[in-house]
């Protein structure tokens, strides 16, 4: 099943990249990540710690990270609570991207780097859209097993 292996990488992803990529900035001004550092190259706001950006972060690997290892351990210990922790997961996620993104596309992207293919299509675009996708695919699994489960319940027994 692909769920409980896109929810392992999240955490994986969440605390060997994001964690130390956002806290150790806050420990030592000045030092930076090396994925952090090439990231910056299609989004300046990495490079020079946003507020914004650092706020969404910190809150995505500390509460997003948090979900992440509860809906892991719904998903191995076949939890009733587990669709419940994915969805909220997820729309956290999607909420983090578009808070990211938004306020940036309404001022007229002057931070990202949109005139470089590389940049655009492949940091922007590519690797971005897979936290659009993977949020979307899971929340779309949950829907379909809180609907088969209310509909068993609703079956004449």
């Amino acid at each position: 099943m692909a769920g409980p292996k896109v929810s392992q990488q999240n955490i994986a992803q969440s605390i060997t990249l994001l964690l130390p990529a956002f806290l150790l900035p806050i420990v030592h001004p000045g030092a930076m990540c090396s994925p952090g550092k090439e990231y910056g190259r299609a989004d300046d706001r990495w490079l020079h710690s946003d507020p914004t950006i650092v706020a969404l972060e910190l809150l995505t690997v500390l509460l997003d990270g948090l979900l992440a290892l509860v809906l892991v351990y719904a998903i191995v210990k076949d939890k009733h609570y587990r669709h419940f922790i994915q969805i909220i997961l997820c729309t956290c996620e999607l909420y983090g991207g578009w808070m990211t993104f938004c306020p940036e596309w309404l001022v007229g992207s002057p931070n990202l780097n949109t005139d470089n293919w590389l940049y655009l299509w492949v940091y922007l675009v590519f690797f971005n859209g897979i936290w659009v996708l993977v949020p979307g695919i899971l929340m779309w699994q949950s829907w379909l097993s809180l609907k088969r489960l209310h509909q068993v319940k609703k079956k004449p027994q």
